[in-house]
């Protein structure tokens, strides 16, 4: 017993934790996995639909919450749970409630059954949408479920504590930072460091030396592929050895470590954590010799890859077992109290389950009790054999769910739709009540609600008094942006040439100078973590404004603009948003990787985030001027051959608004209703002179936005007048035109008004060769604007416009 005691103390010293305090880790990780067996069963039993745990993994989880303090941010995936446990910022009832996806955010906050299990977040943002001191709280970003997700915005959620300490005065309200303390942790697979963007964000964050710290949990595959297909080396580590911090340069502190090694995995938390937190120098722990007990996911089983030498040793190194013999070791504990908390906690863990699915439940039961009361009341009046059927068939489904409330009463309604009886009524009224309720719990919070939605500021127009002056219009975005960055310090601007040069264009020119180079900011060739610089940034309370050079390039980020940002605020169910700006310029100019005008790509692929698509920069300004004030995730994309076109400066150039999702009626007309937007409106306008000439009176319309579009009905206003609709767009055939016109023609039913063929007017299949006879014959042209108009006109009266005799554009 006196060896144990010298243990026990010399333990102490090492550790600086007390035997409770590790019983009390022990019992963390025991929990932890006890719920990761019972959470497979219940995947297995079918009362949940899929289920991906972090078995094996507990105690690199336990150690590295052991330095996560308030304030700090975690930017992980789906095998965390422990950790989160470890913190108190997650209950084993919220972990089984949205196992079963259950939709009430006070039963699960982290997104509101609408995430996975192990897919977390905390809620910063309050239901009336002001942001909670994220000081007061364990911070973690929406997890993502695509491989190396997490990565991008890890770069900016440290970034922001870079920020914050060269400029304390940023967070006036102290929710935010504690002088720039804050450090980011970011978790990832073995595998998932294959990934470009893991590469991206490990290059960027050594370079600006931002304090975060990545663990990467190596348990030798990526699913059934093991790290011999993976890595080089078989090792991220020894690959990134010339990531490694030495004398005068910048770099990584990078560590090894066991995943089963309790005392090794605290202290090298503790040494990490420590200069990332004093330093801001990042820190990389690669984690081995993990296992992962029941395979990946309740997807498949890992016997079918892995041999039974593998599996025997994965079993012999399980963190739990060895912990539990190192504690008997160092007389922490003994077998039969080990013993015996191994059984409260499985009781514990039983007992929450069942209370998590009994709350799960308890809705949907009463609700099936009002559709039964329904249905016995039809009954009662006297129903039809098929009535019958449907109604017994519904008492008898094995399970309770939404689906199979709605799918029976709405196939009931079906066979009644001749009865007015009040039990009938009833159940259309039950069909519309329920309905409606499931749209917010299934549908809602895609974007910003409320005060702080953008779409709630009004339209303030520009106004041009007395002597106007006329610049190049890469001088309205370079005002816009200075008065911008003198009136918020949160606003900053990231991207490439943005800095020294002041953009390719200029229109940054000077900003840096004056506003200094942590405000406009010169990176690498990156737009993957160039957008997560800004997107991290913006969780943090942080106004980023990211320049993506062209166009073409944000397809190198825009799986992250997708996967990520348009889906944050409804995948957490309106608990986290994230303000970022994305910036970029296309459209016409030469050549095939200047000219892409992939909008309907675009559109299509990040619902929840503004598109705004300004014609010129005065209109871009005004978006600007909107978006600044809210706290929504938008894309702005400027028209490229724009910069140098003259334009006049708005006397309110700092204050005029552009309303979002509100088109504006450039000029009225009689014949044709034209809808475009960006560069197509100034061909268009080109035209006109030709139009005139051959008789046909256009009603010009700029979207303006296309995400959201055309909010009240603007368009089929015009359409009320002309009866005839041509959609211009320099997409590919049926990109944003087909989008535009089913917005206009289904949403709108903009198609009761027209007595002609509605048309559509695109650029070919593929981008534009090199020079300007590429670009005429590939997009849209003047000419074409004209026959097309012409011979949309010639449909309604031959006599009036007699055949040109020239091939249509087709």
């Amino acid at each position: 017993m006196a060896k144990s005691s010298s243990n026990k103390k010399t333990l102490q010293w090492e550790l600086d934790l007390s035997p409770a305090e590790i019983l009390a880790d022990y019992r963390v990780a025991l929990l932890s996995r006890e719920v990761s067996l019972l959470g497979r069963k219940e995947v297995l039993s079918g009362k949940a639909k899929f289920g991906i745990f972090g078995d094996g993994k507990e105690l690199a989880q336990i150690a590295m919450a052991r330095v996560f303090e308030k304030g700090d941010w975690r930017s992980g995936y789906y095998r965390d749970q422990t950790f989160m446990f470890a913190l108190g910022a997650l209950t084993v009832k919220e972990f089984f409630a949205q196992l079963y996806a259950d939709t009430d955010i006070e039963r699960e906050p982290h997104s509101g059954g609408r995430q996975m299990n192990s897919h977390f977040a905390s809620r910063f943002v309050n239901p009336d949408g002001s942001w909670k001191s994220q000081l007061a709280q364990y911070n973690t970003s929406a997890d993502a479920s695509p491989t190396a997700a997490q990565m991008s915005r890890l770069l900016g959620l440290a970034y922001a504590s870079k920020l914050y300490r060269q400029f304390p005065e940023l967070d006036k309200e102290q929710n935010f930072t504690r002088t720039g303390n804050e450090i980011a942790f970011g978790t990832i697979g073995n595998a998932s460091t294959s990934e470009g963007v893991f590469w991206e964000t490990l290059n960027a964050a050594g370079v600006l030396e931002v304090p975060l710290v990545i663990s990467v949990w190596d348990d030798g595959y990526g699913i059934s592929v093991p790290n011999k297909f993976q890595t080089t080396k078989e090792s991220i580590s020894k690959v990134c050895a010339g990531f490694a911090r030495e004398d005068g340069t910048n770099g990584y502190n990078i560590t090894v470590v066991r995943g089963w090694d309790y005392p090794e995995l605290l202290n090298a938390y503790r040494d990490l954590t420590k200069a990332a937190r004093e330093q801001h120098i990042p820190g990389l722990l690669h984690v081995i010799e993990m296992s992962q007990p029941q395979g990946h996911s309740t997807s498949g089983s890992h016997e079918r890859y892995k041999s039974k030498d593998r599996l025997a040793y994965e079993q012999s190194i399980d963190c739990l077992t060895r912990m539990r013999d190192w504690m008997i070791q160092h007389g922490i504990s003994n077998a039969k109290d080990l013993e015996q908390m191994e059984e409260e906690i499985r009781r514990e863990v039983l007992h929450q389950r069942n209370a998590a699915w009994e709350e799960y439940l308890a809705p949907m039961r009463a609700e099936r009790e009002q559709l039964l009361n329904l249905f016995e009341a039809i009954s009662n009046e006297g129903a039809s054999p098929a009535f019958t059927r449907i109604s017994e068939a519904f008492q008898r489904y094995p399970a309770i769910t939404r689906k199979s409330i709605l799918s029976s009463a709405r196939r009931a309604a079906y066979i009644l739709r001749e009865r007015d009886t009040e039990a009938a009524q009833a159940l259309r009224s039950f069909i519309a009540r329920f309905t409606q309720e499931n749209r917010q719990r299934y549908n809602s919070k895609v974007i910003v609600e409320g005060a702080r939605s953008a779409l709630q500021l009004p339209g303030i127009n520009p106004s041009f008094e007395g002597s106007v002056e006329k610049v190049d219009g890469r001088l309205i975005i370079q005002r816009c942006f200075d008065h911008h960055l003198s009136r918020d310090p949160r606003i900053f601007i990231v991207g490439e040439d943005v800095g020294k040069l002041g953009g390719v264009n200029l229109e940054f020119e000077g900003l840096s100078d004056k506003h200094g180079d942590f405000r406009v900011t010169d990176t690498g060739i990156r737009e993957a973590t160039i957008f997560g610089q800004g997107l991290g940034a913006a969780l943090r309370g942080l106004r980023p404004i990211v320049d993506i050079q062209y166009l073409d390039y944000l397809l190198y980020c825009f799986q992250l603009m997708s996967d990520d940002l348009a889906s944050l605020h409804y995948r957490t169910a309106g608990g986290q948003v994230a303000p970022v700006i994305i910036r970029t310029k296309g459209h016409r100019l030469e050549g095939i990787w200047h000219t892409g005008s992939p909008m309907g790509m675009i559109i299509h692929g990040i619902r929840g985030i503004h598109v705004c698509v300004p014609r010129n920069m005065v209109q871009a300004a005004g978006m600007y001027n909107t978006l600044l004030q809210s706290d929504d995730a938008a894309l702005v994309v400027e028209v490229l051959n724009g910069y140098r076109v003259k334009e006049d400066v708005p006397t309110n150039l700092e204050d005029f608004q552009v309303p979002l999702g509100v088109p504006e009626v450039l000029k009225k007309g009689r014949d044709v209703t034209v809808v475009s937007y960006g560069a197509c409106i100034s061909i268009i306008r080109e035209a006109l002179p030709l139009l005139d000439q051959v008789g046909i009176d256009i009603e010009l319309i700029d979207v303006q936005t296309l995400l959201p579009f055309d909010r009240f009905g603007m368009i089929k206003e015009s359409l009320e007048g002309t009866n005839a609709l041509l959609v211009v767009d320099e997409d590919v055939p049926g990109g944003a035109s087909a989008f535009m016109l089913q917005q206009i023609l289904e949403v709108q039913k903009g198609y009761e008004y027209l007595d002609a063929q509605p048309r559509t007017l695109t650029a070919r299949e593929h981008r534009s060769p090199y020079g300007s006879d590429g670009d005429y014959f590939t997009k849209p042209s003047v000419e074409d604007v004209v026959e097309i108009l012409y011979e949309m006109m010639r449909e309604r009266d031959p006599q009036r416009f007699p055949d040109l005799g020239l091939p249509l554009r087709g």
